[in-house]
C-alpha cells in the first residue's frame, strides 16, 4: 500500500498545476454584438448586460454575482471598448461615476481595480468597487488630482484608492482586484 501511495505522490509531482492566475485567463472573445446568439458564451456575461443598458447611459453599475465576492459591484461602460480606447472625456465620465459608487458603498476606504488583459474573466471593459484591504499601500502610486487624470493602460491592470488631495493610482498588477475585501 505504501507503495501506491508513493507512486501517487510521485505522479502528482510530476504534473505541473495551473498557476493560479491562469484560472481567470480569457483566451479568446467570441462576443459578435451585431449577432446576440454569440453573447451566450460565459466571458460575454457583461456584454449581454452592456446590450440591455439604454443607448445613452454611459455607465452602469452591477453587484458582483460571484458567491467568493459578496461584498463587490462593478462599474462598466455601455460601449464596448477598453479603457484605454475610451476618449479623454469618456474614461473621465466613467472614472467620476465609479468613485462616486465606490464612495457610496464603501465610504472613505473605497478602491476601484481593473484587472489587466491577460487576466480577465471577460471581454466587456470592467472595474470592480470595493473596500480597500488594510496594508496593501505600496510607495508605486502616483497621484491623481482629478478623474480626468486617471489613465488606464492598455497592457497592465490598475487600482485606485482615495488619498489626501486625489487619488492614488497603482498600475501593474496584473490581478489588481486583489486588494479587494472579497
Amino acid at each position: 500500500m505504501r507503495g501506491l501511495a508513493a507512486l501517487l505522490l510521485l505522479f502528482s509531482a510530476s504534473v505541473p498545476a495551473p498557476a493560479v492566475a491562469d484560472q481567470f485567463r480569457v483566451a479568446v472573445c467570441a462576443c459578435d454584438h451585431a449577432r446576440p446568439e454569440t453573447l451566450a458564451a460565459r466571458s460575454c456575461a457583461l456584454c449581454r448586460e452592456a446590450e440591455k443598458q439604454p443607448a445613452d447611459v454611459a455607465v452602469f453599475f452591477l453587484k458582483d454575482i460571484n458567491p467568493a465576492k459578496p461584498n463587490r459591484w462593478l462599474a462598466l461602460p455601455r460601449r464596448h471598448e477598453p479603457f484605454s480606447a475610451m476618449t479623454a472625456a469618456e474614461r473621465a465620465e466613467f472614472w467620476t461615476a465609479a468613485i462616486a459608487k465606490a464612495r457610496a458603498l464603501f465610504g472613505g476606504q473605497w478602491a476601484i481595480a481593473v484587472n489587466g488583459p491577460r487576466y480577465v474573466t471577460q471581454c466587456h471593459p470592467h472595474a470592480h468597487l470595493g473596500k480597500l484591504l488594510d496594508g496593501v499601500e505600496t510607495v508605486d502610486a502616483v497621484t491623481a488630482a482629478r478623474p480626468e487624470d486617471i489613465v488606464a493602460p492598455a497592457d497592465a491592470g490598475l487600482w485606485i484608492h482615495p488619498v489626501a488631495g486625489g487619488y492614488h493610482v497603482h498600475v501593474g498588477d496584473e490581478i489588481a482586484e486583489t486588494v479587494l475585501l472579497r
